[in-house]
Formats: structure tokens, C-alpha cells, sequence
């Protein structure tokens, strides 16, 4: 008997189109011995359409801490799975973090195979700016945790990206519009690689009146992103005052100006001259 133990395999999956999976992905499927889903009822269908048979064992919100104990048993024994979550890449506001984390931490192979993303999809057809951006997963569903959460992000200057479902798309993009102001540009991308997709570029105040007055654009699934409070912004610079401020306690101005254009992405001749204002205060 082998003592050597399995691999994890992190498996992208399609998003929508089916078509979409890797030649790498169902090889993979193929050969493990068994498969981790986060719904079996809904990953089966999709092994069924490859003509995959192999054992299925779910893992998701509700179960994730006794699953991945029997997962990490399984690949102890010698055997490989594969982790695949209802869409697109697994862990990726999806269950599996404490999974992943508890191989690495036992020294496990945990291997990656690429694929299906929605947030990198739809980010690659927003026409926002894409060398930098912030990823926040779904709002939370309860609106004052939602308004504060927006609330620090009203001043963030690179591309902000959220998920988020049917049942509350409108009231994101109300409070959206309460918290960011009725101009901000944003792309709502909708059932990407699905029948119906659709992928909408419109003022926030705009997008919701689109929205409100289109109920197939209530249905289905979204991504929802926004270009960043524009760099210099008044807005923008009171944030960027306070990291120089802090910076400038403990570095040189230069030091301090050059360290706060990394961070926030503004200028770097721009924070030196805030930087000199900051300093004769």
C-alpha cells in the first residue's frame, strides 16, 4: 500500500456556458477519485454532461468544517478530489477557504486549474479601469451594514467590484446612489455567458432607473462594478491627508509622499507638494 498522499484540486468551472470548461478541467474530473461540490445535485448535472461518473461528497456554508476533516482524511489515504463550486472558481465568494487553508497548513497538495471567473469577466468587458482594483464580494443583506460599508469606500479611487443576487439588486443600487452620488459611472453585467446577458454602462442614477423600469433586469445573476472617486478629488485627497499625516510622523516628507503614491495610487509629485502644505501646517 502507497503512503503517498493525494492532491486537492481546485477546479474552475463554467459560469454558464458549459462550453467554457478547460480540456484541463474535465481531464481532471475524470481522474480524481471523487468529487467535492458545493451543491451535488447541481455539480452532477454538469459531470453528466461530460459523461463523468465518479463519487460525489458536498461541502459548503453549513458543513464546511466536518467536510473538510473528511476531505483531508481521504487525501491522507491516498486519494485525489477535486473541489468545484456551483459556478466559476471555487473559494471565490464561494465555500472551501478553511479547506485549502487546513492542506497548506498539513502540507497537502493543493493544485489549481483555472478557468471560468465572473468577476474577471465581467471586469474585462466593464471598460472601467482594470491594473487596479478592489473585489467585495456580495453586500450584506441588511441595509445599515450595507450604507456603512459603502460609506468606506466613497473615497476609494480604483475599480470596486461586488456581487450581488436578484432579490436585492435594487436596493444596492438605491443606497449606491445615496452613498456615491447619482454620477458615478457603473456597469451592471448580468447572466454573463448565459442566454440573456447583458452588460449595461450608465451613471449609477441612470442604471437604477434602467433597472427599475425593466423587471428582466431584476432576474438572474450580477456583477456589479464602479469606476473609483476620480484621483485628486476633494474626496479623495482628505483620505490621502490622513495616510500623510501618519506617514509624516514617522519618514522623511520625501519618503512619506513617495510610500502614500503607492498606497493610493495619486501622484507622486502631486502628494510631495500636499505633503510640503501638510508640513508648514
Amino acid at each position: 500500500m502507497s503512503n503517498a498522499v493525494g492532491r486537492l484540486y481546485i477546479v474552475a468551472t463554467p459560469i454558464g456556458n458549459r462550453e467554457d470548461i478547460s480540456a484541463r478541467a474535465i481531464e481532471v474530473l475524470r481522474s480524481v477519485d471523487r468529487v467535492v461540490a458545493e451543491d451535488t445535485r447541481h455539480s452532477r448535472r454538469l459531470l453528466t454532461y461530460l459523461a463523468i461518473d465518479r463519487p460525489m461528497m458536498s461541502l459548503h456554508e453549513h458543513n464546511e468544517t466536518g467536510a473538510a476533516q473528511r476531505v483531508i482524511e481521504y487525501l491522507l489515504a491516498g486519494e485525489s478530489l477535486a473541489l468545484v463550486s456551483d459556478a466559476g472558481t471555487p473559494l471565490i465568494s464561494d465555500p472551501g477557504f478553511s479547506l485549502v487553508r487546513s492542506c497548506r497548513e498539513q502540507g497537502l497538495p493543493v493544485v489549481p486549474v483555472p478557468g471560468p471567473s465572473a468577476l474577471i469577466a465581467a471586469l474585462s468587458v466593464s471598460g472601467l479601469p482594470t491594473d487596479r482594483f478592489r473585489f467585495e464580494g456580495f453586500l450584506p443583506r441588511r441595509q445599515q451594514a450595507r450604507l456603512a460599508l459603502l460609506e468606506t469606500l466613497r473615497h476609494e479611487t480604483v475599480t470596486m467590484i461586488f456581487y450581488e443576487s436578484s432579490h436585492r439588486v435594487l436596493e444596492a443600487l438605491r443606497d449606491l446612489v445615496a452613498v456615491l452620488g447619482p454620477a458615478r459611472p457603473a456597469v451592471l453585467a448580468r447572466e454573463l455567458t448565459k442566454l440573456h446577458e447583458t452588460v449595461i454602462s450608465a451613471p449609477l442614477a441612470e442604471l437604477l432607473e434602467r433597472v427599475e423600469a425593466d423587471e428582466h433586469q431584476r432576474k438572474g445573476e450580477f456583477v456589479l462594478m464602479l469606476a473609483g472617486a476620480p484621483a485628486g478629488s476633494d474626496a479623495a485627497m482628505q483620505d490621502v491627508d490622513g495616510l500623510l499625516n501618519i506617514l509624516l510622523d514617522e519618514l522623511p516628507l520625501k519618503q512619506a509622499a513617495a510610500l502614500a503614491a503607492r498606497i493610493s495610487g495619486e501622484k507622486k509629485n502631486l502628494l510631495y507638494q500636499r505633503a510640503l502644505e501638510l508640513a508648514r501646517r
